[in-house]
């Protein structure tokens, strides 16, 4: 077992990242300890004097030395020379304990910071497997929908006016949810690479556009939406503050009780502006909110067709936008009570 883990280690590729690190910390490791070695044994040798420095020199020539036959020039550079020898071996023993002790911790080094690179690849590796495998599941429900109605329909020698009509009219409508989520994934993928220019807009502009496109649903579940807010000046993208604040309100409908009300209301915090949707309607639970702006996600973890069924992806747009704007969006929200999405933005500067 420990075999074929170590085995599976050295071929992934946070082991060829590391030992890449590692090859990289040791070659300069190795190349400045025999810069330093080289440096520091010249350094030793230079304090032997060379032999002219007793040529025409004896201890008599000198009153002020002191006489001692055994210490000749030869003994003296002698000893010298040994004393050098044995400060080159111990910089040399250190230099070799020092680089040993860098392919240790080099290791550990390495693998740190081999994880720490290939962690965000490998959760965006992750992150567009899962995509590609829930855009495939949200497809493939209303095609194969179609495909099975349709294939019923053919066989059937009797088939009517009228139940033909109404195969159309199925058919129609899963047609309609596939652009839907078309639409919502090209949105998705169109503003990941999109930079917004900023300008400043008008907040009451933004919000009057986006009730006129939400103002149909909230008419046919007869729910108001009042709308307080001050008529402030931001820095933001218009026609995308105005999607995100469609996409808000059409969740604030779509999740409200009949005859209820959403708010749309404004608040200044220093130099931000703060535009909130609020609605009264059933609220998130606390374990769905760490999830809430991830594509696909949806409360009821729901892959079937409902009243208030969607596909996932507005939340995660809504996100995406306000990031693009470096803005914030933010949520707070109690079961049953209801919600209150938040707009975080930059005041502008008039």
């Amino acid at each position: 077992m420990r075999t074929s883990k170590l085995k599976t280690f050295v071929a992934s590729p946070t082991a060829g990242l590391a030992a890449t690190y590692l090859a990289i910390i040791m070659i300069l490791s190795i190349g400045f300890s025999l810069v330093f070695y080289n440096a520091s044994s010249h350094a030793l040798y230079r304090q032997v004097p060379p032999h002219s420095f007793y040529q025409g020199t004896t201890l008599d020539d000198n009153p002020n030395r002191i006489r001692n036959d055994a210490a000749s020039p030869q003994t003296v550079e002698s000893f010298l020379h040994d004393r050098a020898d044995e400060g080159r071996k111990v910089l040399l023993t250190r230099l070799v304990l020092l680089n040993i002790g860098a392919l240790l911790a080099g290791s550990v080094v390495s693998y740190l910071l081999a994880r720490r690179t290939l962690e965000p690849i490998e959760e965006a590796m992750e992150a567009q497997v899962q995509f590609v495998s829930d855009a495939s599941h949200e497809l493939r429900t209303p095609l194969t929908a179609i495909q099975t109605s349709n294939e019923v329909a053919l066989r059937n020698p009797r088939l009517t006016l009228a139940q033909a009509k109404q195969l159309i009219g199925h058919n129609t409508e899963d047609v309609r949810r596939l652009k839907e989520l078309s639409d919502g994934l090209l949105n998705l993928a169109q503003h990941n690479k999109t930079i917004a220019t900023l300008v400043a807009v008008q907040l009451q502009d933004i919000t009057s556009e986006a009730m006129t496109q939400v103002v149909q649903q909230a008419t046919a579940k007869n729910i108001a939406v009042e709308d307080t807010t001050e008529n402030l000046t931001v820095l933001a993208d218009k026609p995308g503050l105005a999607q995100v604040l469609v996409i808000l309100l059409d969740n604030a409908v779509k999740y409200s009780n009949p005859g209820g009300t959403v708010y749309l209301e404004t608040q200044v915090k220093g130099k931000q502006a703060m535009l909130m949707v609020r609605d009264e309607g059933m609220g998130i639970r606390a374990s769905d909110m760490p999830h809430l702006f991830r594509r696909f996600y949806r409360a009821d973890n729901a892959r079937t067709a409902g009243e208030q069924s969607g596909y996932g992806l507005g939340l995660a747009i809504a996100k995406q936008i306000m990031t693009n704007q470096n803005g914030n969006i933010t949520v707070i929200s109690t079961p049953g009570t209801g919600s209150t999405f938040t707009l975080l933005l930059t005041l502008a500067q008039l």
